[in-house]
């Protein structure tokens, strides 16, 4: 807080007995002095005791100089001055940076920041919007679609731009492919295409295959179950669905398939995968089993 006070005015002595400085002992007859806790004082050891350093100049702040004072620091009323263009403060706003005082504008052209979109200085105290390490005022961050102001209001960016909702909404979101409205978040996508999460659907049995896995037959997306169910070859060893999941990869022997863990020799059981086999109407041998024939 910034204050000012006129210091106590000296009296003078009209008394006849004997009256001494309290400090130097020096007769206070016919001078001034200043009462220092109901003490007498004559003015040069009030200066030199109880009188205050000027923050700007460092010099005494006498007893009949105007003071201010702000944060526990002293100046004259004429060295209460901005530190960069001299301004006077004693009847102007100010801010302190460090030690250094300083009126509004030269603290703004130092230390606020610029709006990206006026390029003139956002001034402490005003409204304001910061995002992405950038600055406007607040009538300054419109809509690039409608040029509105958004204020408060929610906003999309997209690149270097910005969107109100509906401005986002109707120009420039993707449309879901299922419900045909607009898609600002999250989502799935799928043959070049995207979907809401709820409206990305198993064509057979419709339940929701975000963050399920599934594949597809021809254009449309299946779940596991129904796509094993209406499409999926079986495994010659297990008789379970080839899905392409799990343990994926299969072998294909003229019009059979198996799972690769169920290609082995129908005999020993050793894996086939990757060896000669011989084939022994429906069984597969290896080469040791084949020979014991």
């Amino acid at each position: 807080m910034l204050s000012g006070a006129r210091k106590g005015q000296p009296k003078w002595d009209t008394m006849s007995e004997r009256f001494d400085c309290n400090n130097c002992n020096e007769s206070l007859c016919g001078r001034k002095y200043i009462q220092v806790e109901e003490k007498p004082h004559c003015i040069p050891c009030y200066d030199r005791l109880y009188a205050n350093t000027c923050q700007g100049c460092k010099e005494i702040i006498g007893h009949n100089a105007k003071e201010l004072f702000y944060e526990d620091r002293h100046y004259h009323e004429n060295c209460f001055r901005c530190f960069r263009c001299e301004r006077s403060l004693a009847d102007e706003p100010f801010t302190s940076q460090e030690e250094a005082l300083l009126c509004s504008d030269c603290y703004c052209n130092e230390f606020s920041s610029k709006c990206v979109a006026c390029d003139k200085t956002v001034k402490p105290g005003s409204r304001m919007l910061q995002y992405g390490g950038s600055t406007w005022h607040e009538d300054c961050f419109m809509c690039h679609g409608c040029e509105k102001p958004i204020g408060a209001e929610a906003f999309i960016p997209d690149k270097t731009n910005h969107y109100c909702v509906p401005c986002y909404e109707g120009r420039v979101a993707p449309q879901c492919s299922h419900c045909k409205k607009a898609l600002t978040k999250g989502g799935v996508t799928y043959k070049d295409e995207v979907w809401h999460k709820e409206c990305f659907l198993c064509t057979s049995c419709k339940g929701p295959l975000a963050g399920q896995p599934f594949t597809s037959q021809g254009e449309s997306p299946y779940c596991v179950k129904c796509f094993s169910s209406l499409y999926a070859k079986k495994c010659a060893g297990c008789n379970t669905a080839i899905t392409g999941f799990g343990d994926g990869k299969y072998v294909s022997f003229e019009e059979r398939q198996w799972h690769q863990p169920c290609f082995k020799c129908s005999r020993c059981s050793v894996s086939l995968v990757g060896s000669g086999f011989f084939p022994d109407r429906d069984q597969i041998l290896c080469a040791d089993c084949n020979s014991d024939d």
